[in-house]
């Protein structure tokens, strides 16, 4: 057992080779076709080199109509426009490839279809949302550090060029993100569906750091604060009603900027992950991906308990 640990261990530390055949889990969101588009097609304008998509397991999830609805289709377009190789199970697929995609929508299906990709030693970026609950991502960073198996996970909100600019706000004395948050009744973590990307947006100009955490709910929108331990106070202000779109104003010591550039950056993104399926290495730190769902996780305690606020773990 041991044997097989260290074995493992240093299948993740060892560079890849210069073409990385990649494995996708999970076929039932529209990320698995742009960014099968982005890594497999060198004519693509966003092109991103140094990895290929060769295989894929569909998962989906019947209870979730949006997996559901969509699995067929992008399996089917992903064998027979890309002709990808799509596979029964989860240990076949890390049979064939280099480095893993677990793209499944539902939040719930990540842990376990994780552990057979850290049994296998393989480097697995995992999109959003991490987990459906906090206690899935506490056990996703432990099984990670059993195995020895570098992950990381993100919006790719993160790599806006709004957050750009307000991370680029000097003096920074807090900053308020918006964007839509409608709540999929079978996350128990209620803004890991969608709130995750306002949510990060929001991260990636404070950075980690977060004190007490308060939220306001209504059908229609959220308004959730957080009090980091320096004195500076982020805001998420969450859409469910009325137009829908993704933005961040930063205060600053001499400026305050506001952008709403904040669309998907996939091949800014796809280009951090090629880079760390080569060396391994994360490039958004595991402790502040797991603040975030504590400070989610915070934003549900304080829901439940009327508006009160809720110390982070």
């Amino acid at each position: 057992m041991l044997l097989r640990f260290c074995l493992l261990a240093l299948m993740a530390a060892l560079p890849l080779a210069a073409q990385i055949k990649v494995g996708i889990i999970g076929l039932d969101t529209s990320h698995v076709i742009a960014f099968t588009k982005i890594l497999n097609d060198p004519k693509n304008p966003n092109h991103v080199p140094g990895a290929k998509v060769v295989a894929a397991y569909p998962g989906g999830s019947q209870d979730i109509a949006s997996s559901r609805d969509r699995l067929e289709g992008y399996t089917n377009q992903l064998r027979d426009e890309f002709g990808v190789e799509i596979v029964n199970d989860i240990p076949t697929l890390c049979s064939k490839v280099d480095a893993i995609l677990l793209e499944s929508v539902d939040g719930r299906k990540h842990l376990e279809q994780v552990k057979p990709v850290f049994e296998a030693g393989k480097r697995v970026f995992i999109d959003k949302p991490l987990a459906a609950s906090l206690k899935d991502v506490y056990e996703i960073s432990k099984l990670g550090k059993q195995h020895g198996v570098p992950w990381w996970s993100s919006s790719s909100l993160r790599y806006s060029p709004a957050a750009a600019k307000a991370g680029a706000v000097k003096g920074l004395t807090g900053a308020i993100t918006w964007g839509p948050a409608p709540i999929e009744a079978t996350h128990e973590l209620d803004l890991s569906w969608y709130g995750i990307h306002p949510v990060e947006l929001l991260f990636s100009v404070m950075g980690p750091g977060v004190k007490t955490v308060t939220r306001t709910y209504t059908d229609g929108a959220d308004a959730i604060i957080g009090e980091w331990a320096d004195g500076r106070i982020g805001i998420v202000r969450t859409i469910r009603e009325g137009k829908k779109t993704y933005g961040v104003t930063a205060f600053g010591a001499d400026e305050v900027m506001t952008s709403s550039e904040a669309g998907a950056q996939y091949s800014r993104m796809l280009g951090d992950v090629v880079q760390f399926f080569k060396d391994g290495k994360p490039p958004v730190d595991e402790a502040e991906t797991i603040e975030i769902f504590e400070f989610m996780d915070a934003a549900l305690r304080s829901k439940k308990a009327g508006g009160k606020p809720v110390k982070m773990p």
